[in-house]
């Protein structure tokens, strides 16, 4: 490949991976089984951390793959076989055609939002080796930790308390089930 092409190359696949992200997360939202819906949901964070790193946030898409396809998924796919929620037919949705029509709404009013919102956006210009002098300076890790344990600390902390509401909410169900059943 020429130096010429590198761009074009770069641009491709960060087309391609974001155009597979928005289609893997649209088959996560609308897919019955909760197995499956996870399985594009890692699909799409597979994704992301390939956009990450054709940004040249190493990192960031590594911290993507171990955190959140790794763990995460891990602690999700756990609690839908603790709540035992792996066939389809148990799941279906039981919504009307009403509230499929307000979650579409809700949703095209989202993306006339975002497109407000990014229509009048001007892409910020970095001067020429200012990454690289500051991983020089800093590191690679001091840049990104030093804004989440300082102006970001409320919400990684928010972000913690919710996944572990979320989990303890799954195992207070998994619970009533079981002594719903046996009752």
């Amino acid at each position: 490949m020429t130096h010429g092409n590198l761009p074009l190359f770069y641009t491709f696949h960060f087309y391609f991976f974001g155009i597979a992200a928005v289609i893997a997360a649209s088959l996560f939202v609308t897919r019955k089984s909760p197995v499956a819906a996870a399985m594009w949901l890692v699909t799409t964070m597979f994704s992301l951390a390939a956009m990450y790193v054709l940004l040249d946030a190493q990192f960031i898409g590594a911290i993507q793959v171990l955190v959140y396809a790794g763990a995460i998924m891990v602690v999700f796919l756990f609690v839908i076989m603790l709540l035992n929620l792996g066939q389809a037919s148990e799941v279906a949705d039981a919504r009307g055609r009403g509230w499929k029509l307000v979650a579409g709404a809700v949703g095209i009013a989202l993306l006339a939002q975002m497109f407000a919102l990014t229509r009048g956006y001007v892409q910020p210009s970095i001067p020429p080796g200012y990454l690289a002098r500051q991983i020089e300076y800093r590191g690679v890790i001091a840049p990104i930790a030093g804004p989440l344990f300082h102006e970001y600390l409320l919400a990684f902390e928010v972000t913690s308390v919710l996944l572990l509401a979320a989990i303890v909410g799954a195992v207070v169900l998994g619970k009533r089930r079981t002594v719903l059943d046996a009752g």
